[in-house]
Formats: structure tokens, C-alpha cells, sequence
């Protein structure tokens, strides 16, 4: 399989996004996928290894995450700025047909996309969109002028503490490993080497360390639900056996009453961060969601 083509995007936004390609000759479907949080696109390379045989494959790093350019100085990473992001990147590199997948934070990213640009007069709804385990996160119940002063505190301290550093390319794959017991050990080093940059005194993980800060405004589901109503392309829901992320199964079953058209499969042997589990499994799924390359 060939190894895939490093673009960088200039965005509206003033911002410069790092895509990787993997081209095709002849497909006329271009499938996006969209890395979740404090994730990177090469976390998809074993999925987009599979995909590629029969579709044009593009996977993005989302601003401040992997070797996307981080916000400036006194930005933030507001939610809404990521589906913005997507809306250029498709725009630059979508063939024909477009299947959009996502995985945890970026599945909410592209289902926010899909349904802000079901309506519209010149861009091509998506044949497919596939969420991997990307529902969004429980409801919050906490109220939103108590949220404020303290992101405020964080954003402060993010900026001005040092980034959480590791000794060795092997400590970070360690960590990898600690957060994910389901990760091969080969995996989990390249993604180490790919997702690390050096600092002094060793490495730090690649995406800004703003990202750990939580956000002023809390999760809501009738907002993320006003979006998923307006969808129109069959969704697919792929959750984990062995996630320990799931919503409550009542929960999920009411987010999925929002979408026209969509089903759920449940994958085995696999946690959260399934793609890196059963890279092959949940290929064959975004690829039968596609349909004909």
C-alpha cells in the first residue's frame, strides 16, 4: 500500500492544516475522516490503509492538534471554529461523492457540518456519514456562569505552565498504552513517533495543551440535535463492547430519534479508540456505507 501524501491547506480562517492523502486513480468518492480529541490523522492510517484501495482518502489533523497550526495568541478552541475548519478542508480536497467519518470529538465535528450544510444550494450533501462512537459526550448539568471564571483560570495557567513532557519516543508509547490496553505495541509506537515533538529537556505531545482546558460552554443535546434533524444521508453509529465511553443505552437510543436515517453496529473485541483495534472491521464498514467507489 502506498504511503500517503502530506498537504497543507490554507484555510479562510488565516489558519494552515496538515491533511494526509491518500490518493486513487480512479475513484470519484473521497472519504474524510476526522480524528477525535487530543488525537492526530495518522491515529486513522491502518483504517485509511484499507479504504484506499478503492477510494481517494483524506484524513486531517484539526487545528491545534498534530501539525496543524495552533490558534494565535489570545485565541481559543471554540467548538464551532472546528466545523468551520471542515468546511474549508472538504471544499479543497472532495471529489464527486463524499463519505464523511468521525471519531468521538471529530464525529461530532462532521455531524455538525453535515447537518449546518444539508440546505445548501452548492455543496453536495455527503453519501454517508459514519460517527464512531461520536454522539457527543453525557449531558452536562452544569450551569453556565459557574463554567466561566473557572475556564478563564485555565486558559491562564495553559499558557503560562511548561507542556506535560516524556524522556523517550518508548515513554510516550508507554502512556499510549496505559490510557489504551487494547493497542499493540507497534502501533502504539508509531503513533508515539508521529504524535510527539521535541522540547527541551525530551518530548511533548503535539497538540496545544489549551486543548485540556474545558470549554465556557457545556454540552447540550437539543443543540447538537437541532443540527443531526437537519441530515438527511444515511448515518451510521459504530460504538465499542469494550468502550468504556458508551452513553447509556436510553440515552443513545434518544440522540439517534434526531437523525432521518440511521443505523448502529456494535464492534467486538475493540474499545474506544476502535480504528486502532479493528482497523478492518470498521473499514468495511465506512466503505459499505460509501458504496461504489
Amino acid at each position: 500500500m502506498h504511503a500517503p501524501v502530506d498537504r497543507y491547506l490554507a484555510l479562510p480562517t488565516g489558519l494552515t492544516y496538515h491533511a494526509l492523502e491518500w490518493e486513487h486513480p480512479t475513484s470519484a468518492t473521497t472519504i474524510v475522516l476526522v480524528h477525535g480529541f487530543l488525537d492526530l490523522a495518522w491515529g486513522w492510517r491502518w483504517v485509511a490503509e484499507e479504504l484506499a484501495r478503492s477510494f481517494h482518502v483524506v484524513a486531517p489533523d484539526l487545528r491545534g492538534h498534530g501539525d496543524s497550526d495552533w490558534i494565535g495568541a489570545g485565541g481559543y478552541y471554540h467548538f464551532l471554529d472546528y466545523v468551520a475548519d471542515l468546511d474549508a478542508v472538504i471544499a479543497r480536497v472532495r471529489r464527486d461523492r463524499l463519505v464523511l467519518v468521525g471519531h468521538s470529538m471529530g464525529a461530532s465535528v462532521a455531524s455538525y457540518w453535515a447537518g449546518a450544510r444539508a440546505e445548501h444550494a452548492e455543496i453536495q450533501p455527503p453519501v454517508g456519514l459514519a460517527l464512531l462512537e461520536g454522539l457527543g459526550p453525557p449531558e452536562s448539568t452544569d450551569d453556565v456562569g459557574a463554567r466561566v471564571g473557572p475556564w478563564i483560570d485555565q486558559w491562564t495557567r495553559a499558557r503560562q505552565g511548561p507542556s506535560a513532557k516524556m524522556a523517550t519516543v518508548d515513554d510516550a508509547a508507554a502512556r499510549l498504552r496505559r490510557h489504551d490496553p487494547l493497542l499493540a505495541m507497534d502501533r502504539a509506537a508509531e503513533l508515539a513517533r508521529r504524535g510527539t515533538r521535541p522540547v527541551p529537556g525530551g518530548l511533548a505531545w503535539k497538540h496545544d495543551p489549551l486543548h485540556v482546558t474545558f470549554g465556557p460552554l457545556p454540552f447540550r443535546r437539543e443543540l447538537a440535535a437541532s443540527l443531526w434533524r437537519r441530515i438527511r444521508c444515511p448515518a451510521l453509529l459504530v460504538e465499542a463492547r469494550q468502550s468504556t465511553l458508551r452513553l447509556a443505552p436510553e440515552e443513545t437510543a434518544a440522540r439517534l430519534r434526531a437523525f432521518a436515517d440511521v443505523r448502529a453496529e456494535l464492534v467486538d473485541d475493540a474499545g474506544h479508540m476502535m480504528q486502532r483495534h479493528q482497523p478492518a472491521r470498521i473499514a468495511r464498514l465506512i466503505a459499505d456505507l460509501g458504496g461504489a467507489p
